[in-house]
């Protein structure tokens, strides 16, 4: 069943005595000031009251309150309240844990928290350069989700009509990525991603995080895939305008990130190739075409 969407008033109704927030730093203070709850750490147990946990954070967060709920407290609601747009997590049974250097990857709808909440006003919080990140990352999920092998045309219908809106969503600070990107996690997570996703969980490091890696990378290999006809072809038939969208991930584009990046995606180019989602990019993607990406200007 699809994560419920609550307005936020009826999460800041929820019981007091049975309801603790978990709540990233950066907003902190108005999660106090807006829910009257118990502040939690997961470096604590769990109050024998709780029924609610309410999360307001980013993806990394929210995948370990998924992780949390699902392993160590099934008895728990989860409520996911994102503090940034792009990967989604709020809406996607997918969850993706950092151990140990590596990426484990869960997929199960177990893992969909009982309701998300969007609070739009939280994306004056987001700095530009997150912000851009954060659209490079949701508009992977669109592209790759939509382009896909394992998509069907009616999903393909649906991520069209949620490409359309983020056209016109631009990619700044506007309140409404907050649902463009829920409604991207959970379309994508009913197909596959691609190269870009290969690519971001192969490199990303301390330094280039996740986001950051899709929004420098979608432009080329979004180039890469459209040298195939089908691509274009793809689009049209559902009503999606191929040099509209690349402009779009030109925007996100930034090619400081990708000329810095560029040794390591040499270097681990054939781990690249490996990964599972490489596997499903909607075209294939071969040891010889790494020179297309050191080429590409």
């Amino acid at each position: 069943m699809p994560t419920e969407r609550w307005p936020l008033d009826a999460v800041a109704a929820l019981p007091r005595d049975e309801t603790v927030v978990w709540a990233s730093a950066s907003v902190a203070a108005r999660v106090r000031e807006r829910l009257p709850f118990a502040a939690w750490s997961p470096a604590e147990p769990l109050p024998p009251r709780a029924k609610n946990l309410v999360v307001a954070g980013g993806g990394t967060m929210l995948d370990e309150a998924k992780r949390f709920v699902h392993d160590d407290a099934p008895h728990v609601r989860l409520i996911a309240i994102p503090t940034i747009w792009g990967s989604g997590a709020e809406a996607s049974p997918v969850v993706v844990l950092n151990r140990g250097g590596a990426k484990e990857i869960r997929l199960d709808d177990a893992y969909l928290p009982h309701a998300r909440a969007v609070w739009e006003e939280l994306a004056s919080t987001v700095p530009p350069a997150l912000a851009r990140a954060a659209c490079g990352d949701a508009w992977s999920h669109a592209i790759e989700g939509f382009l896909s092998p394992l998509a069907s045309d009616d999903l393909r219908e649906e991520i069209a009509e949620i490409v359309r809106g983020m056209i016109a969503a631009g990619t700044g600070n506007d309140g409404r990525w907050f649902e463009l990107s829920a409604r991207a996690a959970a379309a994508q997570a009913r197909s596959s991603v691609g190269l870009v996703h290969g690519i971001a969980h192969t490199l990303e490091d301390a330094r280039f995080g996740h986001a950051r890696l899709c929004a420098a990378y979608l432009h080329p290999v979004f180039a890469f895939d459209r040298r195939v006809p089908k691509v274009d072809a793809l689009l049209a038939k559902h009503g999606l305008d191929a040099e509209a969208i690349a402009a779009q991930t030109a925007a996100l584009f930034d090619r400081g990130d990708y000329d810095a990046t560029l040794p390591a995606l040499e270097r681990e180019w054939p781990q690249v190739l490996r990964d599972r989602n490489t596997r499903t990019n909607s075209v294939l993607v071969r040891a010889a075409d790494l020179r297309f990406f050191l080429d590409f200007s």
